[in-house]
């Protein structure tokens, strides 16, 4: 490959066999593997410890929202895990964001920790069922300031934030991208969506993308032409 592959595979499966299967498969052809809540809460550690075999970048997706010192000790019972890329949700606020991007502080051990904006599930109509003043896009940009603020490596957001937050937070600022779809798949649930070489081409750091590949026919040819798309 001749530079760095931003794919990150999102393995929810239900089996760890599967995971495993899919993530050795694919494994040439992707940058990394994202383990979220449904493989983690069914197979926990020694689940993740299988797929971290593979010796990927792993991006643990828990979404951890809580108090800060709650958030502060989930993180730190993380740690042993040593995954390369852990998220909070930023709606959690400044003081618990703070509290998240100091948790590894004395550890050798310091994973990328990001926060994430607006679920790419969520549309205007549906934050303001919920109460929110601001569009999806405004939202997630004011939440990314936040992030930044409170010393956060990171957002998650959709690919349609992408030119705002990095015109606002700056380019070391890391820009996780899923609702990510091949123009041949289908939109799923997601409703703030982009392919793969649109989202790179704007400057996303990671590109998340699920079911294109762990659904199709065969995940290695999938993941291979995403990675024949980009160039990488």
């Amino acid at each position: 490959m001749s530079k760095r592959n931003p794919v990150f595979c999102a393995l929810d499966v239900k089996t760890i066999d599967e995971a495993y299967d899919i993530g050795k498969t694919i494994a040439p052809h992707v940058g990394g593997l994202k383990i979220g809540m449904e493989l983690f809460y069914s197979q926990g550690a020694l689940g993740y410890a299988r797929i971290a075999e593979l010796g990927l970048p792993i991006f643990l997706d828990l979404k951890l929202h809580d108090i800060a010192n709650t958030v502060i000790e989930g993180l730190r019972a993380l740690a042993p895990l040593k995954p390369s890329i852990i998220n909070v949700h930023t709606h959690g606020g400044l003081k618990m964001m703070q509290a998240a991007a100091g948790a590894y502080s004395d550890q050798t051990h310091k994973p990328t920790i990001i926060g994430v904006t607006v679920l790419t599930s969520l549309d205007n109509h549906d934050l303001a069922q919920m109460g929110f003043a601001n569009g999806a896009s405004e939202q997630a940009l004011k939440m990314a300031k936040l992030a930044n603020q409170a010393g956060l490596s990171g957002v998650v957001c959709s690919s349609h934030e992408i030119a705002d937050i990095r015109a606002a937070c700056g380019e070391d600022f890391k820009l996780i991208v899923p609702g990510i779809r091949p123009a041949t798949a289908t939109n799923d649930e997601q409703k703030r969506v982009m392919t793969p070489q649109q989202a790179y081409a704007l400057g996303a750091d990671v590109l998340v993308i699920g079911r294109p590949i762990t659904q199709a026919p065969d995940p290695g040819a999938a993941a291979q032409a995403i990675a024949t798309e980009l160039g990488v």
